[in-house]
């Protein structure tokens, strides 16, 4: 098979790549990325020259160049995105752009070209927030975006579903809880505070630290997304998590563990704006009709990424600069 991986030079589309092509070496892979400030060809550099690797610089809103590349492959998996919820709030005119254009340019051309697949990366986000006690997310929530990052991505998911309805692209979606693990844009709380720490900073926590995510390890996101490309219903949504509730205070007093720093090195801030409290991934659905858990406890990718940055200080370094 020939997949392009839109965004592939980013946190969670490197690590794919590199899944992907240790598991299925047969396959060939086009990466395309605009390499903006969170794309970083130093994550791929140990399969730079790989007979089944090729990096294409450009944009997934460039019409042209995308309907150069689409006739070449069998699948796309959609992972470009502007995804941080803070620079969405200061200015959303990229996030608009890239992830509802950017995706609509992308199932213009696979609509067009006969793909066999069309695989979109969405985020939990799109289901707005959570009280404590409620239950979690599922494929069946309501959409209710609360952010200008969450309400691009939301956009997107409809666009991918008017796509199959419409005109039968062969699609399918999958949304995804706090990835976290290697090669992570050091803007993310979890390798934010990290490399804070080595550096001998403090970290800063919103308000008391209560807001609770689920997490996933990369590595097992990428193994949901291999069992939903080889086994995923045509046309299905499947909702990925971790099991791995945390609030930013207990993750926080994590790091600060592992690290053998204590709480004087939190620094609490002003809470932002439309924070939501808390997301719960339910994957009973893709564990019950794909077979998919997930292997990695967070308290092993944790210590394992906390390691990884330690290890890793010219990657993370350049980009801090």
């Amino acid at each position: 098979m020939k997949l392009l991986v839109t965004g592939g030079a980013g946190f969670i589309g490197s690590n794919f790549i590199h899944y992907w092509l240790e598991h299925h070496p047969d396959d060939y892979i086009i990466n395309l990325d605009a390499l903006t400030y969170a794309g970083n060809l130093d994550n791929l550099s140990a399969i730079e020259g790989y007979p089944n690797y090729q990096f294409v610089h450009g944009d997934i809103c460039d019409v042209k160049l995308v309907n150069q590349i689409v006739p070449e492959v069998d699948i796309i998996v959609h992972f470009a995105a502007e995804s941080h919820v803070d620079r969405s709030i200061l200015n959303s005119a990229d996030f608009i752009k890239t992830n509802v254009e950017g995706t609509r340019v992308l199932l213009e051309a696979a609509k067009n070209n006969g793909l066999k697949r069309f695989h979109h990366v969405s985020t939990d986000e799109v289901f707005g927030a959570l009280a404590f006690d409620s239950p979690k997310f599922t494929e069946k929530t309501p959409y209710d975006p609360r952010s200008p990052y969450s309400a691009s991505k939301a956009a997107s998911d409809h666009l991918v579903r008017a796509y199959y309805h419409t005109y039968g692209l062969p699609i399918t979606i999958s949304n995804c809880s706090n990835n976290y693990g290697p090669y992570q844009y050091p803007e993310k709380l979890i390798p934010l505070f990290i490399t804070n720490l080595i550096a001998g900073k403090k970290v800063t926590v919103y308000g008391e630290g209560q807001n609770i995510r689920d997490w996933i390890y990369v590595d097992d996101h990428n193994r949901g997304l291999d069992l939903i490309l080889e086994k995923g219903k045509i046309g299905e949504t499947y909702c990925l998590g971790g099991n791995s509730e945390r609030s930013n205070l207990e993750i926080t007093r994590d790091i600060l563990t592992l690290m053998g720093r204590g709480e004087e090195m939190i620094d609490y801030v002003t809470d932002r704006p439309g924070h939501d409290l808390r997301y719960a991934i339910d994957f009973s659905k893709i564990q019950q009709d794909l077979g998919f858990t997930p292997l990695i406890s967070f308290s092993e990718g944790l210590a394992s990424t906390v390691n990884w940055y330690k290890n890793n200080k010219n990657w993370w370094e350049k980009i801090k600069k």
